[in-house]
């Protein structure tokens, strides 16, 4: 969640105005000051996660017609009126039609920061919800899931959630294995075009002979082999998503004609005059830092601009362990019930070697190995003699760090073992119910994900 201690205040009287700011500064609220409504609502969006505090007599525009204008872009942000005697009738009607409150000058600090606290709790809760509502939809909806409860994962849901639905094209930049196609496929999945084609294409594969050819299509007879006419990945995603992964790979000629393309909206086909208008929207996804590549002059810099409107970054594996048995979990599962067989749980003396080991393969490499140890089991997959040894030299991960991680890893085993069941976990730790929840308060562990 965004720092909620943020208010916007407007007050024409400087005294007051650095009265106020100063009060509020000392209860450690970042505050912007304003002497007019001018500007104001610039600074507002559905996100933002402040409260706003305004003096109802401005020059200009109002503290009333503030509030109109304010609750045009989130009717849900609080905000608080300052009021002479004369203004009180207006306050209370503004209150009817939903503003937070209002405070009669003059008045006493205490009363002043009350009211803003409460304020500024409010829409802390407010986005919380809002947050919430969203990922509960996000999650419980058909299509991909990007699974874990870690910070950086947290960010990029929320990230996705607001701007999938929006038509923009996004850059999508993470390591190789860290899942880029399937957050696009995330994206296209939670779009108004899930209707409609996915296409994804690797532009590091395609031979630059053939790229071309590949993304705009051709009419037949455009050259030699050109027998038939054949429709690009451009035109087939129209109305859809076109999703090019290892976009840094792009030959710098077909740099150019996509910069048009996104610029345009249309094409032609190889071949041919007649130009082909496009409804679709590019997730373009790297490894490397395009930025860098730009201004090495290995990749275009208008084009970087202009994919970068919209950028998500993909945390890799070694930054959000704690992921790391939900995902184990997910994928054994997955595997299951792909190949039919039967499979134990992982050890926790297995589990606390997965912890401790780095992934440069990222969750692809983990996904990898969670197949594997369904088919073969422990003993015939190599890579845990690998991961053991990694294990031996722990990092910088203090003991009590350590013991804390295999303490949640016992946890998370045994509940995963007995599918949740509080009372058979409490039997087979030998913990009493109260500790027992203690410590998955303690670790943020949730019973109902490991039900089967």
């Amino acid at each position: 969640m965004p720092d909620s201690k943020q208010v916007i205040l407007i007050d024409d009287e400087q005294a007051v105005r650095m009265a106020i700011s100063q009060t509020l500064q000392l209860e450690d609220f970042d505050v912007a000051e304003f002497t007019t409504a001018q500007g104001v609502t610039e600074r507002l969006s559905l996100d933002w996660s402040g409260v706003i505090v305004s003096d109802i007599n401005l020059p200009g525009k109002s503290g009333l017609e503030l509030f109109e204008d304010v609750k045009k872009i989130d009717a849900e942000i609080p905000f608080i009126l300052i009021t002479g005697h004369g203004d009180i009738s207006m306050a209370v009607s503004a209150i009817r039609d939903g503003a937070y409150d209002f405070i009669e000058k003059p008045f006493s600090n205490e009363d002043f920061l009350d009211v803003v606290r409460r304020a500024s709790e409010k829409r802390r809760l407010t986005l919380e919800n809002r947050n919430l509502r969203l990922e509960l939809v996000a999650q419980n909806a058909p299509g991909p899931r990007i699974i874990g409860n870690t910070p950086g994962i947290h960010r990029l849901r929320q990230a996705l959630l607001h701007v999938a639905d929006t038509g923009a094209d996004i850059l999508i930049q993470g390591e190789t294995g860290t899942g880029k196609e399937l957050v696009a496929r995330y994206i296209h999945e939670h779009s108004s075009r899930r209707g409609h084609a996915f296409v994804a294409i690797n532009c590091g594969a395609v031979p630059d002979s053939i790229m071309e050819s590949e993304l705009f299509g051709h009419e037949k007879g455009a050259f030699t082999d050109a027998k038939t006419q054949r429709i690009g990945k451009l035109e087939h995603a129209n109305g859809g998503t076109l999703f090019l992964d290892e976009i840094e790979s792009m030959p710098m000629s077909m740099q150019i004609r996509l910069l048009r393309v996104l610029e345009e909206r249309r094409l032609e086909r190889l071949g041919s005059n007649k130009s082909i208008d496009l409804d679709l929207r590019i997730l373009a996804a790297t490894k490397v830092d395009l930025k860098q590549l730009s201004e090495g002059g290995t990749f275009r810099e208008d084009l970087y601009y202009r994919l970068n409107v919209v950028r998500v970054d993909i945390p890799p594996l070694r930054e959000r362990k704690d992921d790391i048995s939900l995902l184990w979990q997910h994928f054994c599962l997955v595997a299951i019930a792909q190949y039919k067989r039967e499979s134990e749980p992982l050890s926790a003396a297995r589990m606390h070697s997965l912890l401790s080991y780095d992934w440069p393969g990222n969750v692809r490499e983990l996904r990898n190995l969670a197949e594997r140890y369904v088919l073969m089991g422990e003993a015939g997959s190599f890579e845990f003699d690998q991961i053991i040894i990694n294990e031996n030299n722990p990092g910088v991960m203090t003991l009590p760090e350590q013991l804390e991680r295999f303490e949640k890893t016992l946890l998370e085993q045994e509940l995963l073992r007995q599918k949740g069941s509080i009372k058979d976990t409490m039997d087979a730790l030998g913990l009493p119910r109260k500790t027992l929840y203690d410590k998955m308060r303690k670790y943020d562990l949730d019973k109902d994900i490991y039900k089967q």
